[in-house]
């Protein structure tokens, strides 16, 4: 199994070859006779809302690194191995923004395949929290250049752009416990 498609074999190193299995186009190598699966990573995101805010906000993460840089989306990453999505999503967001939350308050705000980047292949489990449930305060960490909640208005208002998969996500977030 690989993230991105693979030329050669990854057991042996032969050129792989293109068969139909399972009435798709699969990659085959021809000396060991395995199929090489190209999967999807497997990642996730969690929505802080503040609900006490005159208009509900979501924390979001300005990019540092690509993909994206300078565009905002919500806090997540790629999921570790043997590690529980939720625990990802919670891990993620105290890696970008320092704010944290306890994986159990986490409620499914819903799944998404993203578009292929270069071949690699992405779905999310996105998550959401109340702010009322999480501690510290937004600040910057890894992969991020600023942190910050913003409100679906506020956002519209500021020029600035998120990341267009996860802008839907955001405003869904934003009016999620109305």
């Amino acid at each position: 199994m690989v993230s991105r498609p693979a030329d050669y074999c990854p057991r042996c190193g032969t050129s792989l070859e293109t068969i139909t299995f399972d009435a798709r186009e699969r990659r085959r190598c021809p000396t060991c006779e395995d199929v090489v699966w190209h999967n999807p990573v497997p990642c996730a995101s969690v929505a802080v809302v503040d609900r006490l805010r005159p208009e509900p906000a979501v924390l979001c993460v300005e990019r540092a690194v690509p993909p994206g840089v300078g565009e905002w989306t919500l806090p997540g990453g790629h999921m570790e191995v043997g590690e529980e999505p939720a625990a990802a999503a919670v891990r993620e967001l105290e890696e970008e923004t320092g704010v944290t939350v306890a994986p159990d308050v986490l409620e499914i705000l819903g799944a998404a395949s993203m578009p292929p980047r270069d071949g690699k292949h992405v779905t999310t489990i996105h998550y959401v929290a109340d702010r009322a449930n999480a501690t510290g305060e937004p600040m910057a960490g890894s992969d991020a250049s600023a942190a910050r909640f913003w409100s679906p208005a506020a956002f519209d208002a500021s020029g600035e752009t998120f990341r267009p998969i996860h802008e839907r996500r955001f405003r869904a977030a934003a009016t999620y416990f109305e």
